[in-house]
């Protein structure tokens, strides 16, 4: 982290040489906030309400990709060639692990880049942490767990802040490139491509089961191997044709993200429910009670722009509104290459599936039969 002097190894080598852990600790990181992951993000409709307020500075020449349709991230175009993607993601811990809370952090951080169509580059460290209470050895082990993935992208830990805080916090700004002319927005759903989810539904659900005790950690180890895993598609893929809206599935749940896509493409998006991948537990755990805030703000959020057809139970519209950390990708992809896309990354991403179609834009944004 910034703000302090370099060992002779770290300044040697560029990179810290982390001793073995001593110990990890019992403490239950979920037991110490409130909400964890994404679900603790601000409501999609209170967020548009600060943000509608604001007086923003003009953009400069080279930004050509802001905030104002609540993409992914941002894009600064540099040379014919090279755009910088950047974002920043950070949230209070969803799972107990430390070395498993900053993996998912991580590829949660990370994963805003690959839905830009770019690859992560460099990463800065968001760390609070309640020193008086928490051992450093936690700390530690949260940072080796990003690490471990930061690695697995290709990417660089290059430095960060910290501080000291009554509620542990974690993530990554980081830092990509993508060729200007292959970035993939929110806005470029097309009447007649075919909707691709890459990962299952249900993280939201089955980490508040966690917290409540209703489930260990061996329970959902699907759900955490799945929020470890990279959302890093362009790698798996031939070639990245026919492919013409991205975005990832995160806290506003795939109504609120899919209902984003719709209102930028200003068309309309058709979901099959019985296509949707999830979870084995997602169901359950949802008729269990086990549900979040941002579940409530997250159909609020869509009320006006979703239609679900009258067979879906109440159980299943949870799954729509449910929090998603470290989600897949849902992309907006010419019906030609569809089938190619789905063939090719199945291999890695267990759970991708088809899961319906854009159309012109009806009486919703998002339509879910």
């Amino acid at each position: 982290m910034h703000g302090h002097a370099q060992s002779p190894e770290v300044a040697a080598s560029g990179r810290a040489r982390l001793a073995p852990f001593a110990y990890t600790c019992d403490m239950k990181l979920t037991q110490t906030v409130q909400k964890g992951g994404c679900a603790a993000k601000v409501p999609a409709l209170i967020l548009r309400e600060i943000l509608g307020g604001l007086r923003f500075p003009p953009n400069i020449p080279g930004v050509t990709v802001d905030g104002a349709l609540f993409d992914d991230a941002a894009i600064f175009q540099i040379s014919p060639e090279v755009a910088l993607v950047q974002t920043l993601d950070f949230f209070t811990p969803i799972l107990d692990s430390p070395v498993d809370f900053g993996a998912v952090a991580a590829a949660n951080a990370l994963s805003d880049v690959y839905a830009m169509g770019g690859r992560p580059k460099t990463c800065l460290a968001i760390l609070a942490a309640p020193l008086a209470t928490m051992p450093a050895a936690i700390i530690q082990e949260i940072l080796q767990g990003a690490c471990d993935v930061i690695a697995q992208a290709g990417s660089s830990l290059v430095g960060g802040h910290s501080i000291d805080d009554d509620t542990l916090k974690f993530g990554l700004s980081v830092t990509g490139t993508v060729h200007p002319e292959h970035v993939w927005k929110n806005d470029g759903a097309r009447p007649g491509d075919v909707l691709i989810l890459t990962k299952p539904l249900g993280t939201g659900t089955l980490c508040a089961g966690l917290k409540r005790g209703a489930y260990t950690e061996a329970d959902i180890a699907d759900a955490i191997d799945s929020m470890k895993r990279l959302n890093n598609v362009i790698d798996h893929l031939s070639s990245v044709a026919g492919i013409h809206a991205a975005t990832d599935i995160t806290g506003f749940g795939l109504a609120g993200h899919a209902t984003q896509m719709a209102l930028a493409s200003a068309a309309s998006l058709h979901l099959r429910f019985e296509q949707l991948p999830l979870f084995a537990l997602a169901l359950a755990s949802h008729e269990r009670g086990h549900t979040t805030k941002a579940h409530r703000s997250n159909a609020d959020y869509t009320a006006t722009r979703l239609r679900c057809s009258e067979k879906l139970s109440d159980v299943q519209r949870l799954t729509l509104y449910d929090p998603q950390t470290s989600g897949g990708l849902l992309l907006s992809v010419a019906p030609a290459e569809a089938s190619r896309v789905v063939r090719e990354l199945s291999a890695n991403f267990p759970g991708v599936a088809i899961v319906g179609a854009v159309t012109a834009l009806g009486s919703h944004h998002v339509v879910v039969e």
